[in-house]
């Protein structure tokens, strides 16, 4: 039998946190729905009503912050 690896993840966002994307003009507030691990990174799933996107923690924040 062979052994099991044990990971440890550190995630900036957690689910059914409310977040801003930081380039979103508008800055609607959406919803973390899932947390996507990767091999090598982390994403994170949202929601605005009934759109449904794809994005890394860097474009994600917890306040209203536009970066164009």
């Amino acid at each position: 039998m062979s052994e099991k690896a044990k990971m440890t993840i550190e995630n900036d966002h957690n689910i059914k946190d409310t977040v801003y994307l930081v380039h979103d003009v508008e800055q609607k507030p959406r919803m973390i729905t899932a947390i996507i691990i990767q091999e090598h990174h982390i994403m994170y799933e949202v929601i605005s009503g009934n759109e449904v996107s794809n994005h890394f923690g860097f474009e994600l924040s917890n306040d209203k912050t536009l970066h164009l």
